[in-house]
This record gives C-alpha cells, sequence and structure tokens, in this order.
C-alpha cells in the first residue's frame, strides 16, 4: 500500500469511494465542494493505493477555533473513507499518521475530529472540551475531539470552532 498526495486523476475514484464508504453522495460531494476553497491545501488530501486501485482518502481543511477576541487556525479531519473489503486492515490507521506528518510538515500544530469515540482516541485524540474547544453544534460534544500535533499546542486556546462554509455549518 501506497500513501501519496491525490492528483486531479483520483477525483472519480475519491467519489466513488466516499459514496460506498458511506452509503451516500454527502460526503463526496463535500470533497469535491471543498477542493473548489481558496484555502483548500492540495497536499492534505491523501490517497491509499494498492495495486494501482485508490483504497482509502483522508482530507484535513483549514479550520479556525475562535473566542470573543481572537482567532486560531487548525485543522479538521473530514472525511476519511476506506473501502468495505479494505476496512479493518489499517488503511484508516496509516492515513491518518501520514496526514499527521503532512500536517507538521506544513506548520499545522494541531487537529480537530467528529468522529467514532472508540476509534480516534487511539490515535491521541482527547475530548475537545478539555481544552476549552467547543463545536458548533452543541449535540456534537460526545464525538468532538482534537489532537496537539505540538507540544502544548492547544494550552492556550480556546473557543468554538468555525468550518469552512462548504460544510454547511
Amino acid at each position: 500500500m501506497t500513501i501519496r498526495k491525490e492528483t486531479r486523476d483520483d477525483y472519480r475514484a475519491i467519489q466513488t469511494l466516499n459514496e460506498v464508504a458511506f452509503g451516500k453522495p454527502d460526503e463526496a460531494e463535500l470533497v469535491s465542494k471543498l477542493r473548489l476553497n481558496p484555502n483548500y491545501i492540495p497536499g492534505l488530501s491523501l490517497v491509499a493505493e494498492e495495486d494501482g486501485e485508490v483504497i482509502g482518502h483522508i482530507l484535513f481543511t483549514p479550520l479556525d477555533i475562535f473566542d470573543d477576541v481572537s482567532s486560531h487556525q487548525s485543522l479538521a479531519l473530514a472525511p476519511m473513507a476506506v473501502l468495505p473489503k479494505h476496512q479493518k486492515k489499517g488503511v484508516g490507521s496509516t492515513l491518518i499518521e501520514a496526514g499527521f506528518q503532512k500536517a507538521k510538515d506544513l506548520g499545522f500544530t494541531s487537529v480537530i475530529v467528529l468522529g467514532h469515540p472508540e476509534y480516534y482516541p487511539k490515535f491521541g485524540f482527547l475530548p475537545a472540551e478539555r481544552f476549552g474547544i467547543h463545536p458548533p453544534v452543541e449535540e456534537w460534544q460526545g464525538a468532538f475531539f482534537a489532537k496537539e500535533l505540538a507540544n502544548d499546542a492547544l494550552k492556550n486556546i480556546s473557543g468554538t470552532v468555525r468550518y469552512l462554509p462548504e460544510f454547511g455549518i
């Protein structure tokens, strides 16, 4: 398995992958919309490829954590998808770890995810509320996590997360 930056030639495979993995078109449409945002970072859209087939995809996009006086940039991990026949084989884990490294290489110091409480903590994600970081939708609190990519990156950061407009939040 190879992890690499997506190319234009991967767009259709990524769309199909997201549709199959999620059983609906929403995440595939989100990825297409996010690529058009001027803040989109191509180097943070990664694919897992095996035998010439795209079997997994992960996307990190900028977000802001803001309070009454300031904002701090972080990254959203969303979406991540693996073809069903390749799930539970380490593809997602490999994509996440590769994404963390790419994010660090680009100078990002933290990542936020809305996801499964049983899955994301094994990658060092902690409940975002421990950092004083809140989701834009209160009902997300139990599945809203933050990870520091650098020591104490979120130490003096608190506030509410603001996603790119394409998320529709």
